[in-house]
This record gives structure tokens, C-alpha cells and sequence, in this order.
């Protein structure tokens, strides 16, 4: 016997929605060093990519809710000068991980050096 409701069931979300003071506790706990960001992500059940987004975003909050009235008002979110610091802090999070990358990749390079010496001559 077939049901009456035939509909094929709903996938679930692989990750669970949290509301924004979970969010809140989860960045303001990294920022504190309470937490490392892979035990939020672990305990959020989230990405490391997603917890990033969440540190950004409070990032911009923050600096658009202490940024002058009066620019609010003229429909500018950020002044220059705070658009600039949130991009230098941006580019210069990952510097330290590229910076490692790199003499990895360098290293293994001046390693395998001498084993391609060999072969060719």
C-alpha cells in the first residue's frame, strides 16, 4: 500500500543555521583567545571558511558602528581611511600562512636540486 503523501522527504541542512548571538559568542571567543578557532568550529559544527565570514562580518559591523553619523547619513558605511585599514588587515591575515607555504615550497625545490642535476648529467 502506497501513502497519500507520496512527496519525497526534504533533505536536512548538512549545517545547522545559528542565530546571530551564537555567531557573536563564537567570534568574540576566538578574539579572546577562550577558544581556538578549530574548537568553535568543531563545537558550531561549521567550516573554518565560514567562522572567517562571521569574523569579518563583526569586523565591519564594529567599524560601521563607530564610524561618524554624519557619513552614515550621506550613505557612506565606511570612511576611505576604515575601508583601507579593513583591507590591509584582510590582506595581511593570511601573509604569515603564505609566508610558510612558500619556504615549503622553496625548500623542496632547493632539495630536489641536486636529484635533477644527476639526471641530466
Amino acid at each position: 500500500m502506497t501513502s497519500t503523501n507520496d512527496k519525497p522527504e526534504k533533505k536536512k541542512r548538512l549545517h545547522p543555521q545559528h542565530n546571530p548571538q551564537d555567531k557573536v559568542q563564537a567570534v568574540l571567543a576566538v578574539w579572546t583567545n577562550r577558544c581556538k578557532p578549530a574548537e568553535v568550529c568543531r563545537q558550531m559544527n561549521v567550516n573554518w571558511i565560514t567562522l572567517h565570514y562571521w569574523q569579518r562580518r563583526a569586523m565591519e559591523g564594529m567599524l560601521q558602528a563607530l564610524e561618524n553619523r554624519v557619513n552614515l547619513l550621506k550613505g557612506q558605511a565606511l570612511s576611505p581611511r576604515l575601508q583601507q585599514l579593513l583591507q590591509h588587515q584582510l590582506q595581511h591575515q593570511n601573509l604569515p600562512r603564505l609566508s610558510n607555504r612558500l619556504k615549503q615550497v622553496q625548500q623542496k625545490k632547493i632539495a630536489s636540486s641536486p636529484l635533477d642535476a644527476a639526471k641530466t648529467g
